[in-house]
């Protein structure tokens, strides 16, 4: 490894120790360093870039003595070299020419210029379109964490205040921010060793003062009492350390983050992490977006209402009024029929929110401004087809949405309809934009014709025909004789390169229209520049009111998207209720519905003060997880605002949804599956209220058979008596199923199924009461277990349940107590002779071991005679 520290500069050439010098500045990042048509990386930089992106490791002569380790990328390919490093986490640090390399003497000056880390991006080639990409910052007090998040890419700037380490492992959940910043100082490193990202920074950094006063600077502000964060200290100044952070790495104004909002985890249904990846969100368990609640949802017309409509999943409203204006707004779409019109306006409408953060960073290219301008034209239309609304969030929003006819006459007149990627090579400011840039244009263009005409005087001139007139960007302009007829060439010619079978040549004429040609095309080059970069100028006042306009937009189509979704899926709008409980007839589950391939079969939960648990049996792949979850995204669903799959939902007052559901361990952290189900189990029974929605499933299945059914008794005693949440319990400790004799408020429930000889069919339809039996050894059939296997199993069961007062399996592999008996076969129905019945297949024996084991059970049915 190079030791940046230690080296000798000066026995290192001029141009190396120019590049040592910064990446002495920028050790943690890759430098691409600026040389030519290619970024170079060198020394362990080289090394890592190699592995990293597949790239070929060399070695170019030595410094200091030794050879040099390189790798490099070409310049016009950088974006996707880039894409693959941000993915993994890798930051990069970009160095540019900024001297003549005419006029330098030694090394042309260089500058890091960008620099590109994951959480900081705003190219659209290196953004994902339909996920917020957030930078965060954490800071640990001596009670409780101060966070914060920033989309740079839209200016969207979020503190909060944590008091446990659970509600921060949730706000990660929620955020998964692309890069992470944490002092120095901080203690519990295995809740994010797994981020990618994460950057340790000085605990100076995070100084009270220091962050305030940056903050104050940023938003131009005496004070941050305007915006309600003045007394979140521990939020500060990890926002505080977050804005250093993008000063640093963005080298410019950010005008665009000119405000800050804190979240508040009282506005919001609180999801703890574990609830967030068991419902399957915006994240399937696979780390993937299949099959999750945001796929079923989104058919969002843009990226940036994509965005949002996320954002509203993971951040369900507790606000009563806010959701019931989203419902109202949703019907009337649908009553007037406009969100197919609105669908299809916005749908060309791009990613105005991103854009709108290129134009403040001064990064935007000419594509961008031709989609505003686009953009800024659809806008009439638009609030043509908001007009007939009377709903106050859609007349809202048609005010923040504005129209823009300066700006969109500014674009239409500077912008050419389909401009290129950069304006490096001009071509981007319409005709007529700019007189002087016209008139040098037209100096440019005329080359053409006065080639022409040149080429056909020389050809008369000096009598050869094949006498060619020609340009390239690297010796200018040429006449091209072939060398059979070069004797013939004037006097005045002068030769300029020789090829095989021509030879070029160049006259005082052509040199100095060559000259004037070449001058007017730099000059109108250098004034398109200057133009272009007026235009930002032009447009910076109105940044404010175009990002609301971007935000209108967005959660315009948020909502139109749901009047479709509920128009397509026969989705119904929820009864917002004041009391406590959830009601819901034929409700269904959003995912397992869109997936599944038969009808799906609809069920109804009632919650309420004088029903407020349910107890769940049935067999497995019965059902029960299903109906659970269901309930919890019906929830959840009316609680963003959308409508709802069910013929009728009348939901309560919810504070929080826990779910207890799953198997998994936590190797990393020393936790073992039971451990993981305790610990979850635990922060329900601690933070549930009786407002809670509560799903706890098979509790106690990791241990000993006493000890699970033991927990999951006093877990679900606990919650009906001492808690009141609203709860669906499913258990196959049938022993649970006397809670409702002793608790009151305390209901069985189960999910039928229905059994043919050795095969089961379910029927996953909810009826009240206990199930009647467990069904596990014809799920395990199913399930492809060896019939040898199922037949000493069911051995074993006969033996179990013939003996009073021990135990016995159930279905999950889990013993139960005598009071399992009347709810899978009755003891009186038990024989000796069945232990051995159940050992033979009259398939398998041969004719002599079919004779020996009638004369054993004539022999055993004598003695039990």
């Amino acid at each position: 490894m190079t030791d940046l520290d230690n080296l000798d500069l000066e026995k290192h050439t001029p141009m190396m120790r120019q590049y040592l010098t910064m990446k002495a500045a920028h050790r943690e990042m890759l430098l691409f360093y600026r040389m030519g048509d290619f970024y170079e990386l060198f020394y362990d930089d080289a090394k890592k870039a190699s592995e990293m992106l597949g790239i070929s490791l060399t070695a170019r002569g030595k410094s200091g003595g030794d050879p040099i380790p390189m790798a490099g990328i070409p310049y016009h390919a950088v974006e996707g070299y880039l894409a693959k490093l941000v993915q993994v986490g890798q930051s990069v640090a970009i160095c540019e020419q900024i001297g003549d390399p005419a006029t330098s003497k030694g090394p042309v000056e260089r500058q890091v210029v960008r620099i590109v880390t994951p959480g900081t991006l705003t190219d659209e080639a290196l953004l994902q379109e339909r996920q917020d990409n957030l930078l965060a910052a954490l800071y640990e007090g001596k009670v409780g964490y101060g966070f914060a998040t920033l989309d740079i890419s839209s200016g969207r700037f979020v503190i909060s205040e944590l008091d446990t380490r659970e509600a921060l492992e949730a706000e990660l959940q929620r955020t998964r921010p692309a890069e992470l910043l944490y002092s120095e100082d901080f203690s519990d490193m295995l809740l994010i060793n797994n981020l990618k990202g994460i950057r340790r920074r000085p605990e100076w950094e995070f100084d009270y003062d220091t962050c305030v006063n940056l903050l104050l600077n940023q938003f131009g502000t005496k004070d941050l009492r305007g915006f309600g964060i003045s007394d979140a200290r521990l939020a500060l100044q990890a926002a505080g350390c977050l804005m250093q952070y993008v000063k640093d790495t963005q080298k410019t104004a950010l005008p665009h983050i000119n405000s800050i909002v804190r979240f508040n985890q009282a506005d919001s249904i609180i999801l703890d992490a574990a609830t967030r990846r068991n419902l399957e969100l915006t994240q399937n368990l696979s780390g993937g977006r299949d099959n999750t609640l945001a796929w079923v949802l989104d058919n969002t017309a843009t990226p940036m209402g994509s965005r949002m409509l996320q954002r509203w999943i993971h951040q369900p409203l507790r606000d009563r009024v806010a959701v019931s204006q989203r419902h109202n707004a949703i019907s009337e779409l649908i009553d007037q029929d406009l969100y197919p019109l609105l669908h299809d306006q916005l749908k060309a409408l791009g990613d105005i929110e991103r854009i709108m953060a290129r134009l403040a960073l001064r990064s935007a290219r000419p594509r961008d401004f031709a989609r505003l301008k686009q953009a800024l034209g659809l806008l009439p239309e638009i609030q043509q087809i908001l007009k007939p609304c009377q709903q106050p969030l859609l007349t809202n929003l048609a005010v923040l949405l504005g129209e823009f006819p300066v700006e969109h006459a500014l674009l239409e007149s500077a912008i050419i309809d389909n401009p290129p990627v950069l304006i490096r090579d001009g071509g981007v400011i319409r005709e007529g934009y700019n007189a002087e840039l016209d008139e040098w244009r037209k100096l440019s263009d005329g080359a053409t014709d006065y080639l022409v005409e040149l080429e056909a005087r020389e050809k008369l001139q000096t009598g050869i025909n094949t006498l060619k007139v020609g340009y390239n960007r690297v010796h200018g302009y040429y006449i091209e004789v072939s060398r059979l007829q070069s004797d013939r060439v004037p006097l005045h010619y002068q030769r300029r390169q020789t090829l095989k079978g021509t030879e070029r040549y160049i006259t005082p004429e052509l040199k100095e229209y060559e000259e004037k040609v070449l001058s007017s095309q730099g000059k109108a080059l250098a004034l398109e520049k200057q133009l272009w970069e007026e235009l930002f100028d032009l447009l910076m006042p109105k940044l404010h009111e175009l990002q609301q306009f971007a935000n209108a937009a967005a959660e315009l189509d948020v909502l139109s998207n749901f009047a479709e979704r509920a128009q397509t899926l026969g989705y119904h709008c929820p009864q917002m209720t004041n009391d406590i409980g959830i009601n819901i007839e034929g409700g269904r589950h959003p995912v397992v519905e869109k997936v599944s391939q038969s009808p799906f079969i609809a069920n109804p939960v009632c919650l309420s003060p004088l029903r407020k648990m349910l107890i769940v049996t049935g067999p497995n792949m019965g059902g029960k997880s299903t109906y659970m979850r269901q309930v919890a995204l019906i929830t959840l669903m009316a609680h963003i605002g959308s409508f709802v799959p069910a013929e009728k939902a009348q939901i309560g007052h919810v504070d929080r949804i826990f779910t207890r559901i799953g198997a998994s361990d936590d190797l990393a952290s020393g936790r073992s599956t039971f451990m993981v189900e305790m610990t979850e189990t635990a922060n329900i029974l601690h933070n549930a209220t009786q407002q809670s929605l509560v799903l706890m499933d098979e509790i106690g299945r990791g241990t000993s058979t006493y000890d699970g059914l033991s927990l999951a008794w006093a877990a679900a005693e606990y919650l009906a008596q001492k808690v009141n949440a609203l709860t669906l319990f499913a258990t196959h400790y049938f022993e649970l199923t006397q809670l409702p004799d002793l608790i009151n408020g305390v209901v069985n429930v189960h999910l039928d199924a229905i059994e043919h000889q050795d095969t089961i069919a379910f029927m996953h339809a909810v009826q009240e009461g206990a199930a009647s039996k467990s069904y596990g050894l014809q799920v395990a059939a199913l399930a492809g277990v060896p019939q040898n296997v199922i037949r000493a199993a069911k051995h074993k069961l006969h033996q179990l349940e013939s003996r009073d007062h021990q135990p016995k399996y159930d279905d999950a592999a889990n013993i139960t107590s005598q009071s399992q008996l009347s709810l899978a076969m009755p003891s009186t129905d038990y024989s000796p002779l069945n232990d051995h019945l159940a050992l033979i297949d009259p398939d398998e024996l041969a004719p002599k071991q079919a004779l020996e084991y009638i004369y054993q059970l004539k022999l055993l049915a004598k003695k039990l005679n």
